[in-house]
């Protein structure tokens, strides 16, 4: 069963990720929390494993799942700010590498439409280089 996991950043700076509480799929509740988004992410993977082992240990059905992570647009530029760089991500999108900065830092917030832009335009880069063949 795949479950929707939300990263976000909190006002503080901080990160967490939470499963929505009004799914009912799941018969547990998990968040993670951290100083960056993968801290987070890495929290909350260990938070799955640690209900799990509880369930096991008292005797009760777990149910498993695995997660889809859903990133805010501060969430996702700081967690893949390893891999893309804002110049990078300013080329691939044409949103202008400032305002990329003060998403990252949390200084703006992106319309819709920008998140949108965002979006699809990483998952055209995703699919293009999913078909790329290095020889």
């Amino acid at each position: 069963m795949i479950i929707k996991a939300f990263i976000e950043r909190s006002s503080e700076g901080g990160y967490s990720v939470y499963v929505d509480q009004n799914n009912n799929d799941l018969n547990y509740g998990i968040h993670g929390i951290g100083n960056t988004a993968k801290e987070a992410v890495d929290d909350f993977v260990s938070a799955y494993e640690t209900m799990k082992e509880f369930y096991r240990v008292k005797g009760k059905g777990f149910v498993e799942a695995k997660f889809e992570f859903m990133y805010d647009t501060a969430s996702f530029l700081q967690f893949y700010s390893t891999y893309f760089t804002l110049a990078g991500l300013s080329r691939l999108t044409g949103i202008n590498q400032g305002q990329l900065s003060h998403y990252l830092n949390g200084k703006r917030n992106p319309s819709k439409r920008t998140i949108e832009k965002i979006d699809s335009s990483i998952h055209d880069f995703a699919k293009n280089l999913s078909q790329v063949q290095v020889v």
